[in-house]
């Protein structure tokens, strides 16, 4: 194999400490809740006043719009705080500050990046590229989520980051965001949750339902079963709900900058960490686009592939998958159809690399085979590291590999345009390997991506340093492809 020409960037993205982000501080108990709100309530208006001056010196230019962030706390909590006293509006907030916390998002790591076009891209200098890289931030308790950067790719391929903003938010949850009847009763078939109960929860509902619909027809179903019926149904309700509140939308403010914008676990199967998001520029048959990205949602114990769909980086849809094929990390969405199916690449086996078809996006139920490991730098196992990109030879797969002392290299394959289950050329050696600098960090020995583009001839990889830092390596296109065997 002749040597391929690595060219890696002076770019670093270390992680920043300071980058926090405004999160609901919840205590152990109710009870010990109340007696936080009852000592602040006994406070004099005089050191209310003191007292929230104090929290807005301390952290008005850590928190952009700080009295909102605590004003919305204060209206989260006060419900189950206070019995309808009336509070003046310091006070009010004053209890929001009680009950909220500063969470450091990226204190560990800023790693495992995906990088697509921008969708804006006016005042472009000629020749360049604005791109979006998704970066997985992960903290305290090694949650995850999915923050944001943005930059120019110049002409040469050349990298210049925008500098990101101070302030960290989290978008707001879209309240009456539509569930489709059809698709969400495919989704409870699924999960063998259809029975006479949500047959009649369903019955009870128009073919465009909110959340608030949903309730109030389980409610509904419920009171009029006998009691003991009642008891043996809570539990599939309990399900029907928490699959509702895994498929949700969420709005970020019109004036948020990109690189503000936080993608933070909110539902149980998330609760541990939003991972790996792999994003790709989907080309829908009617000449339109659309950006999804799967992830792995983490409660903890389980891992989970899910769905995210953005068409302006502003509002996101979160959508759960189904099917046999829905298993373990490392899914990967085709950037368009193929001969009328949507396709997508997996590592259900922990292992090897399989394609899988669909009629619908949201379900995926075969799969097969199509990579092994064969090489000794991956005979641990093979995934791949982003969404593939159409070239004329074929579709190219940058992939990572496994080896002796858990050592990850990323290197790359080549999958048939109208065939995907044919594997037309393969590289026998890694494009990248940890180097002298790039094998100490949060996990030694690592390096990974999660989606790259090609612009201008080259392919750009951007790579996450032994899950802790991100950098870029650019590669010239032609020779990826003529060292393919």
């Amino acid at each position: 194999m002749k040597p391929i020409d690595v060219r890696r960037s002076t770019v670093t993205l270390d992680p920043d400490p300071t980058h926090v982000l405004a999160r609901p501080f919840r205590l152990m108990s109710d009870h010990r809740s109340i007696k936080i709100a009852a000592r602040v309530m006994a406070l004099p208006e005089n050191e209310v006043h003191a007292l929230l001056e104090g929290v807005r010196a301390e952290f008005g230019d850590r928190q952009l719009k700080i009295d909102e962030v605590l004003r919305r706390r204060f209206d989260e909590v006060s419900p189950y705080l206070l019995n309808g006293q009336k509070l003046s509006e310091e006070r009010k907030l004053l209890l929001g500050g009680y009950f909220t916390h500063e969470y450091s998002l990226e204190a560990a790591a800023l790693f495992n990046p995906s990088m697509v076009r921008h969708p804006d891209q006016s005042n472009v200098p000629p020749g360049s590229l604005r791109f979006i890289l998704s970066l997985r931030a992960t903290a305290e308790g090694h949650v995850s989520s999915i923050v944001f950067r943005s930059g120019i790719l110049g002409a040469d391929s050349n990298i210049t980051m925008d500098v990101p903003s101070r302030y960290s938010l989290e978008p707001m949850q879209v309240p009456n965001a539509a569930f489709e009847k059809p698709l969400f009763e495919r989704k409870l078939q699924e999960l063998r949750l259809m029975g006479s109960f949500n047959r009649e929860v369903l019955n009870g509902l128009p073919d465009a339902f909110t959340m608030q619909e949903l309730r109030a027809s389980i409610d509904r179903a419920a009171s009029q079963l006998p009691e003991r019926a009642r008891e043996t149904t809570k539990g599939i309700a309990r399900e029907t709900l928490m699959l509702a509140q895994s498929n949700y939308e969420v709005q970020f403010t019109p004036d948020s900058g990109l690189s503000e914008r936080v993608l933070f676990p909110v539902t149980p199967s998330q609760s541990n960490g939003i991972e790996d998001a792999r994003f790709v520029y989907f080309h829908n048959e009617d000449g339109t686009g659309t950006f999804y990205a799967t992830y792995t949602a983490y409660d903890g114990k389980m891992i989970l592939p899910q769905f995210l769909e953005t068409s302006d980086f502003l509002r996101f849809k979160f959508i759960t998958l189904n099917g046999s094929a829905v298993e373990n990390k490392g899914m990967a969405l085709f950037p368009r159809k193929i001969n009328g199916l949507y396709a997508m690449l997996g590592r259900q086996d922990a292992e090897n690399i399989y394609v899988m078809f669909s009629d619908h996006l949201h379900f995926w139920d075969t799969m097969q085979l199509i990579l092994e490991p064969k090489f000794p730098w991956e005979f641990i196992q093979l995934g791949n590291c982003g969404s593939p990109i159409e070239t004329e030879a074929g579709w190219l797969v940058i992939s990572h590999g496994v080896g002796a002392m858990r050592k990850y290299c990323i290197g790359a394959f080549l999958l048939d345009r109208d065939d995907p289950t044919k594997v037309i050329g393969r590289l026998p050696e890694p494009l990248i390997r940890p180097n002298i600098n790039e094998r100490d960090g949060y996990v030694p020995n690592v390096v990974y991506s999660c989606g790259s583009l090609v612009h201008n001839g080259q392919l750009v990889i951007p790579y996450g340093i032994s899950d802790y830092a991100t950098t870029f390596a650019t590669i010239p296109l032609e020779q990826v492809l003529a060292a393919m065997h």
